[in-house]
C-alpha cells in the first residue's frame, strides 16, 4: 500500500531509550533519571515512549509509579514485556498482569519469530509459540487501546524459515496487534534486504501498520531504518544517541531529521521542536553520565565545524556550500576552527566571533602574521581547536593590542614522595611583579599543577579580585610523539570557567609543568580580558 510513497505519510516515533537504551554497558538510569528523560521526550514530541519492563526490576516499578501523575498533551507511555511464559495462560501470567497494572497508555510485547529460538531458547513447539502470541495479545487488547508486537529476530527468522516467521505475524495480527514491528535483533542485516522483507510484509499485511526496530551491530541501524521507512514502514523505533545493548540501536537523533529533511516524511516534529534536537541529545548524555560525541551527525560540537581555509572562505559566502542543513535547524551552530589548515578566512571569521570590539581589515598584515604564526605553532604541537582563548590572545598580540597583567620573575615546584606507599606532596613558589609591586607566594597542592595554579592566583588575587570566581573545569595532557618517550613534547589543554562562561587554553613544552603554566597564564589573562580589567601601565610593568 505504501511502497515507493515517501511523501504525505505520517511516521510514528517510538522511543525505547528508557528500556533498550538503559541496557547499555556502563549506563545505569535511576527511576528519577528515567522520569526526567521521559518528560524531555514528551516535550520534544515523541509519539510513544517505552518506559521499561514492569515487574522486571524495582527501579522500573518505581518509574511507572512516578509517572502516574503525568500530563502529556500528545505523547503516550508504553509498558514493555514478553508473551506469556510457556505453560501459562495469559490471564494467569504475572508478567502480563504487571503490564496491565503499570498505568501505561499502551503495551508492547515481544515474541519469538525465529524457529531456532522457539525450539532452542524457549524449548517449546512452533505451534505453542504461536498460541502464546495470540493469547498474550488478545489478553492485552482487553486492557489497552493500543498493543504493539515486536517480532524478535524477525529478519533472521524470515531468512531461515519465511513461512513460520510470517505465521507469527499472522497470529499477532489476528489477535488484534495495532502494529507489527520487524526486529533486526542481532543487527546483522543490510538495507537492501531489510527493504525487500519490509516490502513483502506490507504486501502481506496491507491494512496493518508495519514497524522497524533495528540494532547497530553492523553500523547500519540508521540506514536499515531509513530503508524500511522508504518502502512503507510507518512505525520507527530507536533510542536517543543510539544507545542500547551491545553496539546500540537506531539513533533517533539522526533518524528523525533524516526522515523529515531528507525524505520528506512527517514525524510530527515541528520546526521549533527540531531546534531542541541537540538539547535533547545533550540531556540524555548528561543523564547517562556520558561525554557527548563531538562528531555526532547533526548535534555534535564538530558537526558544522570548518577547518580548511577554502571551506571557510566558501561558507562565509553561502553556508550551504559545505553544510547539508542549517545548523540552527537542529539547535546546533557553525564553528570555524583555527589550525595549520587555516587561511585568512578562518582568522577573519574567528575574530568576528570574538565580539570584544576589534574591527579587522581583511588586508591588515596582522591577518597574514596570525595565519603564519598559527601554522608554525601547530607544527610544534599547539592545537587551537579546543583553545580559542589562546588564539584570541595570539591575535591581540599580533595587532599590538595586548599587555600582560603581570610579569613572572620565577617559579619553583617541589614534588616529593617518601616510600612506595607514601602520598606525594607538591609545593609551588611563585614570584611575580604587578604594576611595580613584587609578590612572593608559596602554596601546597594535590599535585604540581594544582600547587602552581593555587600559588599564582593567590599572588594575583590582591590585584585582580575577580579571579576568585575562576576555576579549572577540565585538564588534559597529551604526549605528542611516543617515539620520543619521556623526552617528547606534551600538549596541555585547560578548560576554565567563572560560573557563567567557559574558555579553553593551550600550552606545549617538553616539560609538563611549563606547558601547564602556559595554559594557566592564558586562562587567567583571558578571564581578566573578559572582565574588561585594564592591565597595569607599561611604565609600571617596566
Amino acid at each position: 500500500m505504501h511502497k515507493g510513497n515517501t511523501t504525505g505519510r505520517r511516521i510514528e516515533l517510538f522511543d525505547t531509550t528508557l528500556r533498550d537504551g538503559g541496557q547499555t554497558a556502563g549506563i545505569n538510569f535511576s527511576a528519577e533519571d528515567k522520569k526526567r528523560i521521559a518528560h524531555k521526550l514528551a516535550g520534544f514530541g515523541i509519539d510513544w515512549i517505552e518506559g521499561g519492563w514492569p515487574g522486571a526490576s524495582p527501579k522500573d516499578d518505581q518509574f511507572f509509579e512516578l509517572m502516574r501523575d503525568r500530563v502529556w498533551p500528545h505523547s503516550k507511555l508504553v509498558a514493555f514485556g514478553s508473551t506469556a511464559r510457556p505453560g501459562w495462560k495469559a490471564d494467569d501470567d504475572k508478567g502480563l498482569r504487571k503490564l496491565v497494572e503499570s498505568g501505561a497508555d499502551a503495551a508492547c510485547i515481544f515474541g519469538k519469530a525465529w524457529n531456532v529460538h522457539v525450539s532452542k531458547a524457549l524449548g517449546i513447539s512452533l505451534e505453542e509459540n504461536l498460541e502464546l502470541v495470540r493469547d498474550s495479545i488478545a489478553f492485552l487488547k482487553e486492557h489497552f487501546p493500543t498493543v504493539f508486537f515486536d517480532a524478535e529476530h524477525f529478519f533472521d527468522g524470515y531468512n531461515a524459515d519465511s513461512v513460520y516467521a510470517v505465521s507469527v505475524l499472522e497470529a499477532a495480527q489476528a489477535a488484534g496487534a495495532d502494529a507489527l514491528v520487524l526486529c533486526d535483533t542481532n543487527g546483522g542485516n543490510i538495507p537492501y534486504r531489510v527493504a525487500e522483507v519490509v516490502t513483502a510484509m506490507l504486501e502481506r499485511f496491507p491494512d496493518t501498520t508495519i514497524g522497524i526496530h533495528a540494532h547497530n551491530d553492523s553500523e547500519l541501524a540508521v540506514a536499515n531504518t531509513l530503508a524500511a521507512a522508504r518502502v512503507g514502514a510507518d512505525h520507527v523505533q530507536g533510542t536517543i544517541n543510539g544507545i542500547g545493548e551491545r553496539c546500540g540501536n537506531a539513533n533517533l537523533i539522526s533518524v528523525i531529521p533524516d526522515l523529515q529533511f531528507k525524505m520528506g516524511l512527517d514525524c510530527g516534529i515541528s520546526s521549533d521542536q527540531m531546534k531542541e534536537l541537540r538539547t535533547l541529545s545533550d540531556f540524555v548524555n548528561e543523564m547517562a553520565n556520558r561525554l557527548p560525541w563531538r562528531h555526532q551527525p547533526y548535534v555534535g560540537l564538530n558537526a558544522f565545524a570548518h577547518k580548511g581555509g577554502i571551506h571557510v572562505s566558501a561558507v562565509r559566502k553561502s553556508s550551504d556550500l559545505y553544510e547539508h542543513v542549517s545548523p540552527e535547524a537542529v539547535g546546533n551552530e557553525q564553528r570555524i576552527m583555527v589550525s595549520d589548515q587555516a587561511g585568512r578566512s578562518n582568522v577573519i571569521f574567528k575574530t568576528a566571533e570574538m565580539e570584544l570590539g576589534e574591527k579587522l581589515d581583511p588586508n591588515d598584515p596582522a591577518v597574514t602574521e596570525v595565519v603564519a604564526h598559527v601554522k608554525e605553532m601547530e607544527n610544534q604541537g599547539y592545537a587551537f581547536e579546543g583553545a580559542e582563548a589562546s588564539f584570541h590572545l595570539l591575535f591581540l598580540k599580533a595587532l599590538g593590542k595586548f599587555r600582560h597583567y603581570f610579569e613572572l620573575e620565577g617559579f619553583r615546584v617541589i614534588d616529593e614522595k617518601h616510600g612506595h606507599e607514601g602520598q606525594p606532596q607538591a609545593e609551588a613558589t611563585v614570584m611575580i611583579t604587578v604594576g611595580g609591586k613584587f609578590s612572593h607566594t608559596a602554596s601546597l597542592g594535590n599535585g604540581p599543577v594544582n600547587a602552581i595554579d593555587t600559588a599564582l592566583r593567590t599572588a594575583l588575587l590582591g590585584h585582580y579580585p575577580s579571579l576568585a570566581d575562576m576555576r579549572l573545569s577540565d585538564y588534559k595532557v597529551r604526549v605528542l610523539s611516543t617515539a620520543e618517550a619521556t623526552k617528547a613534547n606534551v600538549r596541555v589543554l585547560i578548560e576554565s570557567t567563572d560560573g557563567k562562561r567557559k574558555w579553553g587554553t593551550v600550552g606545549v613544552s617538553t616539560n609538563v609543568i611549563d606547558a601547564s603554566y602556559q595554559a594557566l597564564v592564558d586562562a587567567i589573562e583571558y578571564k581578566l580580558i573578559l572582565d574588561k580589567v585594564s592591565p597595569p601601565d607599561a611604565e609600571d610593568m617596566a
